[in-house]
């Protein structure tokens, strides 16, 4: 799940590039907020992430049971330290050096602010990861039913607040509460997949049949949400939105939500097996924090060459001529990227070992 989503944040995140340059000003948009392709942004894969992150702490702490709180977020944190202090020292470097190579400082400003863009998933990762232990201690006490149910209903309330003349609120909040909601079905999937097959208890209902309905249900919530409320049908932030259903995230996230984790359940079996062969999904998995660090780094220095070095125009976005070059775009921002991650990787195992133990 975890390779799969990588390689959907990366896809997705290249399809959005649309810039363009006059030689003093560099405009971004978005390539998917023409006519339907907002339809793609519902492939966005944020939930299977936190659901894998999720169960990898599960897994981590039956390793470890002696960590406890922030020891465990810290230590995991550690673990992300080096690769991504390689990307933030190849970033300030980058930013300094390209001025003096003759990039003009609109577009490396521009840059500057949108590569550190996806840390953020790091930060919110790190709170749940330092919740993890009393996350747990709560689906012992009331049960894996209650603590989701209560999950899934925070992230509505704050909408209701949020967006209500009497009583507005930040919705800041559901930064965390949203993305609590897989990453707790993540702890609750690896603690089933732990106890001892005796202490498994069946489910009044098949789990196949539950898992069916969660999706059937996910899906009616979201659609039900974006046609009542002031949602967006994009699942991202568009140009021109008033707001965006990920920043913060939204109600109607966490119908999605609960629809792509079980979805994904319902084909775990088939992924499992599937995985198990694929060097691929070997590749991906080892590399996953790379990827996800460096897959802007590695499109905006092409379409950089592109506009810049080689003064061309990129095509309107779902034209003839950007189907045409997607191949070869796409294509040598793979590239790039496995060369970036490659470098990185060398550069973490020359960072002494101790900045990232644990």
């Amino acid at each position: 799940m975890r390779a799969i989503g990588t390689v959907l944040v990366v896809l997705l995140h290249w399809l959005m590039v649309e810039a363009t340059w006059d030689g003093r000003t560099l405009a971004v948009g978005n390539a998917l907020a023409h006519g339907p392709a907002w339809l793609l942004t519902w492939l966005q894969p944020l939930p299977l992430l936190f659901f894998a992150a999720g169960a990898a702490a599960r897994y981590d702490l039956e390793r470890h049971p002696g960590w406890r709180g922030l020891h465990f977020a810290g230590t995991r944190m550690l673990r992300m330290a080096r690769p991504v202090a390689v990307l933030a020292v190849a970033w300030a470097a980058s930013m300094a050096a390209l001025p003096l190579l003759g990039v003009p400082e609109a577009a490396v400003d521009r840059a500057a602010r949108i590569v550190p863009q996806p840390l953020w998933f790091l930060g919110v990762q790190v709170g749940l990861l330092a919740l993890t232990p009393l996350l747990l201690r709560a689906l012992r006490r009331w049960g894996a039913a209650r603590v989701l149910v209560v999950l899934a209903a925070l992230p509505v309330v704050v909408d209701v607040l949020r967006f209500s003349d009497q009583v507005p609120v930040s919705g800041v909040p559901n930064v965390l509460l949203v993305w609590a909601l897989p990453y707790v079905g993540g702890l609750v999937h690896a603690q089933r997949r732990l106890a001892p097959p005796a202490d498994r208890r069946p489910d009044a209902l098949p789990e196949r049949a539950a898992l069916a309905l969660l999706v059937t249900g996910g899906l009616a919530a979201t659609v039900l949400l974006l046609a009542t409320g002031p949602y967006p049908v994009s699942l991202i932030g568009m140009p021109g939105d008033a707001i965006s259903n990920l920043g913060p995230p939204t109600a109607p996230v966490v119908g999605f939500a609960v629809a792509q984790v079980a979805a994904a359940l319902l084909v775990h079996d088939t992924l499992a097996r599937w995985a198990r062969r694929s060097a691929v999904v070997r590749w991906v998995g080892a590399r996953s924090m790379g990827l996800y660090l460096w897959h802007l780094p590695a499109v905006f220095a092409v379409t950089g060459v592109v506009l810049v070095g080689l003064d061309q125009t990129l095509p309107a976005p779902w034209s003839a001529a950007w189907w045409v070059t997607r191949p070869v775009h796409l294509g040598v921002a793979a590239l790039v990227l496995v060369g970036l991650v490659a470098a990185a990787a060398r550069v973490e195992r020359r960072i002494p070992r101790r900045l990232g133990r644990g």
